[in-house]
């Protein structure tokens, strides 16, 4: 007869590739139930954008029949369960990652757009908040230009603003409530005033990440953002060229200051190289090579990928149908490959608290 301890004495012997602990070392494995020529348990992911998770199924079955039995029928339920930072302001919001570039004109909008797009697609409960409130981008590139988010009262009496929804993603951007066509000269108590607005005063239901579009730079609104709310970490986007990675390693420091101390997750290099639809296997690197996997190799993070420069990706945002919806675009698998990256890390981050 097989028991339970045996079975947890096989699994024992399955490691997390990335947190380099054994599975049951770090409570991942629930409901066991042992029937008849058959065993079922689930495994629990701390993610459901995990990239191995093929590698720990096969892995679990390996253990089963090694130290079990070859005979025995295995049903395996790969769940996830996102690990939460400690947050008393947001308590609903398991991990805040903000999308940050040292300069303007590098993509960090798009990537930060298709970024939330590619969690949510893994079914994770995802946010995007546009932050970049000199030049917010979201409801362009979403399609929802006319949206004006509603309020809800709380149980506290409080009123709330409701995101708005769309493709699965909860949104909201300072876009909403101003004049495209107007200027706003924010100065620095009113701009940091109109971003706390934006996170605190907003129901955003829980989540596993929100997605975090900063304006670029390193200025007020990163400082008050980092020293407000408990950020999971901060992704740097970056191009090839020079005169972007001068500006990248400038952001990465102003995260790294007393006071502010926001884990880097990694680097996403955009615009890596130009393919033309009509040669897609071809790559033009017009603004250079590697520069961003240089840039994460020289500071001690994670390179999390590059993302090419393609016509299809400016035009699925300009028509408020982000590139990442399309599962037949290569780029829509760049996007899922680097979430899965990215929740990778947050997860070993976690770990290491």
């Amino acid at each position: 007869m097989i028991t339970k301890e045996q079975i947890l004495h096989a699994l024992g012997h399955v490691e997390e590739p990335d947190l380099k602990k054994d599975l049951v070392t770090l409570n991942m494995i629930e409901n066991i139930e042992i029937l008849p020529n058959k065993i079922k348990f689930d495994v629990v992911l701390t993610t459901p954008a995990c990239p191995l998770k093929g590698h720990i199924e096969h892995a679990c079955r390996n253990a089963i029949a090694l130290f079990v039995s070859k005979e025995v029928d295995v049903e395996i339920n790969m769940t996830a369960r996102v690990r939460a930072v400690e947050n008393v302001q947001l308590k609903n919001i398991k991990n805040i990652i903000l999308v940050s570039s040292g300069k303007g004109g590098v993509g960090k909008s798009t990537v930060a757009a298709n970024l939330a797009l590619a969690l949510a697609n893994t079914g994770a409960k995802t946010g995007l908040l546009d932050a970049d409130i000199y030049g917010p981008s979201v409801p362009i590139m979403f399609g929802v230009e006319d949206a004006k988010p509603q309020s809800s009262q709380g149980a506290d009496g409080k009123n709330r603003i409701v995101p708005i929804e769309r493709f699965g993603l909860k949104l909201l951007s300072i876009g909403f409530f101003t004049d495209p066509n107007q200027p706003i000269p924010w100065r620095g108590p009113m701009a940091t005033s109109a971003i706390k607005q934006l996170f605190g005063d907003t129901d955003w239901g829980e989540l596993d990440y929100l997605i975090v579009d900063m304006p670029p730079g390193t200025g007020d609104i990163h400082i008050t953002t980092a020293q407000s709310y408990p950020i999971s970490g901060a992704v740097i986007v970056t191009t090839p060229q020079q005169v972007a990675l001068a500006d990248a390693i400038k952001g990465m420091a102003m995260y790294q200051m007393e006071g502010v101390k926001v884990p880097i997750i990694g680097v996403i290099e955009n615009m890596s190289y130009f393919t033309p639809a009509e040669l897609p296997d071809n790559k033009y690197y017009i603004f250079g090579k590697d520069g961003g996997k240089r840039l994460a190799q020289e500071n001690n993070v994670p390179f999390l990928g590059e993302i090419p420069l393609v016509k299809s990706v400016a035009d699925a945002g300009d028509n408020g149908f982000p590139i990442a919806l399309d599962q037949d675009e290569p780029v829509a698998a760049a996007f899922a490959e680097i979430a899965g990256r990215v929740a990778q890390e947050l997860s070993i981050l976690a770990v290491r608290g």
